[in-house]
């Protein structure tokens, strides 16, 4: 297995998977949780078992296709009421068939009669609520705006932040279920009134300091995203995507019409 586990902070393992994603292992004294499970090419399930011998729950931050179909190596995966939809259009034969391109254009060998034919689990949905794993807990909260049943987990006593694709240095908020930008915005800034001193996320394989995510969430002014650029990153989909510089070379691609509707809703 292509696996990469870096241990960033004492029981918590960020894992990249071999298309590049990543995804969270956090142990506790009684439990691990899964945050993600990634592409889902590899077997998942076996990986995190040669990190603990926990009992392992899967929470998915969102359902799209780079962080869900991993699933498929799970008996149950929890997630948002409002992912549901989400997630069964992104892990569905489609969505698959794109991910195997992808994995031959890189050259990943995949069983592909098997990746197509997995049955996923049936979600399991809560809105959320913390999740005691022995002395580390996790808090689920959400946080709608990458996706409409997008959250994000607050590991307390590490002082840490997981925002599944809410945030990246480069983040895409131009899926047609995506929330408008300003809405976005609102729900992200909230996130800074909650104590944490680092932020993971799924596509760096690194531990930020909650100085970069402030940067992010502060530098989104009415100003940065009046100055938004085209790019073509939607145009496979048919979107006007332009694209916002932020603070410390962090940027934020975005529909453009759907935030002009918002404006004038």
């Amino acid at each position: 297995m292509a696996f990469i586990d870096r241990e960033l902070l004492p029981g918590v393992h960020h894992i990249e998977d071999c298309l590049g994603v990543c995804f969270t292992l956090i142990e506790g004294a009684e439990r691990a949780l899964l945050v993600d499970a990634g592409y889902g090419v590899e077997n998942v399930a076996a990986f995190v078992r040669t990190l603990t011998d926990r009992p392992v729950t899967l929470w998915l931050t969102h359902g799209h296709h780079d962080h869900a179909p991993g699933a498929m190596w799970f008996d149950a995966v929890r997630m948002h009421p409002d992912e549901r939809a989400v997630y069964a259009r992104y892990t569905g034969e489609a969505r698959r068939r794109g991910v195997l391109e992808t994995a031959r254009a890189k050259g990943v060998a995949v069983n592909g009669a098997m990746y197509l034919s997995a049955r996923m689990p049936e979600p399991e949905c809560a809105a959320g609520g913390t999740i005691d794993l022995g002395g580390l807990t996790a808090e689920i909260i959400p946080c709608p705006g990458h996706t409409p049943g997008s959250v994000v987990v607050r590991v307390p006593e590490r002082s840490l932040l997981l925002t599944g694709d809410d945030w990246n240095p480069t983040t895409w908020l131009f899926f047609p279920e995506a929330l408008p930008l300003r809405a976005y915005r609102k729900n992200v800034r909230a996130l800074l009134e909650l104590p944490f001193d680092s932020v993971i996320c799924p596509h760096r394989a690194a531990l930020f300091g909650r100085g970069t995510f402030e940067a992010f969430a502060n530098g989104l002014t009415d100003e940065a995203v009046a100055a938004a650029r085209p790019v073509d990153t939607g145009r496979a989909m048919g979107i006007h995507t332009v694209e916002a510089a932020l603070p410390e070379d962090q940027v934020i691609v975005f529909d453009a019409e759907k935030a002009q509707e918002e404006i004038h809703a």
